[in-house]
């Protein structure tokens, strides 16, 4: 039976994160950490976005950068300056290349690649079990989501941003590399909320993403399909060769995951609830809820009172409400809010930074019967 004071299980974006703070603060010299994933982390398994304002901690490891976006659908067409803001790419490959040397070059943090079994609570220590060895610990942080929880409650709507991508190299050069294609809902609808992303890298490079908001996955066939089309439609019908291909599934959910954090064990990213429930997007809102967790461990309080719930939250439940009883109305309310307001400001919104008066100057550009319908009835 080995013993550390921390555990940090998983070895992507929270993981990783977290034992790069822990490495670089000297409040925790003293305590000795062990990483476990069951992957080498040597594959690009999955590329990350975010916007922020100038230059940012993550620049070295910017694969590309955008500051105008494009917003259509079947009555817009919008190319938007995002200034102060800059869209952000990184691939995970760089991520993992860049953080692991400096994680295990840290001399009280220890990796090992095994694949966790069981995590258990144990009074005033936890217990971690793998394949192969047994753990205890004081504090454990865990990566593990388990969607079965989210399935055995109806009070949170459960849907899921699912995607399929595919990285293109087309023969001409076809892509306008100085925009990337937030949301594009030209694309058949067929009572979903689906759109096309893309984030070009060049004039003949880009990531091109088949993108729903649903509650069922796709067969993969489906995605390809609705991807070739947009090729075919958007892009003068180019030959083109696949790189790579990517597939995800993140969950928009309002659900309390904290409920299941106890003293000595929390869940982070997208297991503890960090993905913002109404778009996905979880990467950057991850790196603040970091540095945050590092501040409150140096409290010494337990793990089950780190939670806080802001009005962000509301908004994100009454979307959810809305798209999970009436999917098809995405689109709509998506496009309203770019048609009348500045891409800066959604942005602005989306990363739950706006003021209480920016927060109305969203909501009134929003389609209001769906919204006023989903408050009635988690009021009453």
């Amino acid at each position: 039976m080995h013993h550390y004071d921390y555990i940090i299980i998983g070895a992507g974006a929270a993981g990783l994160l977290l034992a790069d703070a822990l490495g670089k603060d000297t409040h925790f010299d003293s305590k000795s950490i062990l990483i476990l994933d069951k992957e080498d982390k040597t594959q690009n398994d999955r590329t990350w976005c975010f916007w922020e304002e100038g230059s940012g901690k993550f620049d070295a490891i910017v694969h590309k950068k955008w500051d105008k976006v494009f917003v259509a659908g079947k009555n817009l067409q919008l190319s938007s300056q995002i200034t102060p803001y800059s869209y952000k790419m990184v691939r995970g490959l760089d991520f993992y290349n860049h953080y692991l040397p400096i994680v295990k070059s840290c001399p009280n943090i220890n990796w090992q690649q095994e694949n966790v079994l069981q995590i258990l609570e144990t009074g005033n220590y936890a217990e971690v079990r793998t394949e192969g060895n047994q753990y205890t610990c004081s504090k454990v942080f865990s990566s593990i989501f388990t969607p079965e929880t989210l399935y055995k409650q109806s009070r949170f709507p459960v849907l899921q941003q699912h995607f399929l991508g595919w990285f293109v190299h087309t023969q001409k050069p076809v892509f306008d590399s100085t925009q990337a294609t937030f949301m594009d809902f030209s694309v058949s609808q067929k009572g979903n909320t689906r759109f096309m992303y893309v984030l070009p890298l060049s004039e003949n490079k880009a990531l091109v993403e088949y993108t729903l908001f649903s509650e069922k996955l796709l067969k993969k066939e489906e995605y390809e399909e609705a991807i070739k089309e947009y090729m075919r439609v958007n892009f003068d019908d180019t030959s083109y060769d696949i790189v790579e291909t990517e597939f995800g599934s993140i969950p928009m959910t309002c659900y309390p995951f904290h409920q299941h954090n106890t003293a000595n064990i929390i869940n982070i990213g997208i297991a503890g609830g960090w993905a913002k429930p109404s778009t996905g997007f979880t990467f950057y809102n991850t790196s603040k809820q970091i540095s945050m967790l590092v501040d409150f461990l140096k409290t010494g309080k337990p793990l089950d009172i780190f939670y806080s719930k802001s009005r962000y939250w509301l908004y994100d439940l009454l979307l959810l409400d809305i798209l999970y009883k009436h999917n098809h109305l995405g689109q709509s309310i998506f496009e309203s809010m770019f048609k009348k307001r500045k891409a800066s400001l959604i942005l602005k919104f989306l990363g739950n930074e706006t003021t209480f008066w920016e927060d109305l100057k969203i909501i009134s550009a929003c389609p209001k019967s769906p919204f006023l319908k989903a408050l009635w009835n988690r009021l009453f």
